[in-house]
């Protein structure tokens, strides 16, 4: 099954409530609370009440977005800190970043060392009933379908997910291909039309997210799929958006 959802970091200047309010009034079922803005981790007063309104307006809380990264050699107490927030959120899912270099600039002794941490922070969050979802972006460990694959078999826990969207540089083929590779671990979606770095409706693009949502609802498992980015970057242009993304789900 296949959720349509809105990430708050697609507007960061907004309130939360201004947040859950677009949401509803647009159709949507989910949102990835962002940590670098609405939700900070250790703020667990802030965590509880943003967590609170959400399953009072009805919606899911779809992830924490936490902005925590392999490698960076942070306190287990940082890591706990996004835990707790999940936890607060009523979210069993947590977003986090594969590194800060791409897998043709890590050595391998940095390789292992990112696995090896990963599959600590996948324990820890194992012990919190959370899995934990690797980011698919540049410039990290999964930057490429083949990197991210081998990450997810040498990390190799049932809790330990990715996450998934396209790469603005890539071809619709080439996305499609990395899709299928890491579906075993499918997780969320992030929703969005980009060709280099210029950001286009979602509209035109309807051929090719019905490709990726087959796809991704072809492990007969639900996943959120969850707009970023506005192509203007207003609210504006939220209920097209919003529109076209719940049409083509309405076509899976």
């Amino acid at each position: 099954m296949l959720i349509s959802g809105l990430v708050s970091v697609t507007f960061r200047s907004l309130s939360c409530e201004a947040i859950i309010a677009l949401a509803v009034q647009n159709g949507l079922k989910a949102i990835e609370w962002g940590a670098d803005v609405h939700v900070p981790p250790g703020d667990t007063a802030q965590a509880r009440e943003i967590g609170k309104m959400t399953a009072a307006a009805g919606l899911t809380v779809a992830a924490y977005g936490s902005y925590y990264r392999l490698g960076q050699g942070q306190p287990r107490e940082e890591f706990e800190k996004v835990l707790t927030g999940a936890r607060l959120l009523h979210t069993d899912t947590v977003r986090v970043w594969a590194g800060s270099k791409g897998s043709a600039d890590c050595s391998e002794a940095e390789k292992q060392d990112l696995i090896r941490e990963a599959v600590l922070l996948g324990e820890l969050a194992k012990e919190q009933g959370v899995r934990l979802c690797f980011e698919c972006h540049p410039h990290t460990l999964t930057d490429e379908k083949d990197a991210a694959v081998t990450l997810m078999r040498a990390v190799n826990r049932d809790n330990v997910k990715m996450y998934w969207q396209p790469n603005q540089y890539k071809t619709v083929d080439e996305n499609r291909r990395y899709l299928q590779a890491i579906l075993p671990w499918l997780a969320n979606l992030h929703v969005f039309h980009w060709r280099g770095e210029k950001k286009h409706p979602l509209a035109p693009a309807q051929k090719e997210w019905k490709t990726y949502f087959d796809l991704a609802d072809s492990d007969g498992k639900s996943h959120c799929c969850l707009l970023e980015f506005m192509p203007d970057g207003k609210k504006e242009s939220l209920p097209q958006e919003a529109e076209t993304l719940k049409a083509i789900l309405r076509r899976i």
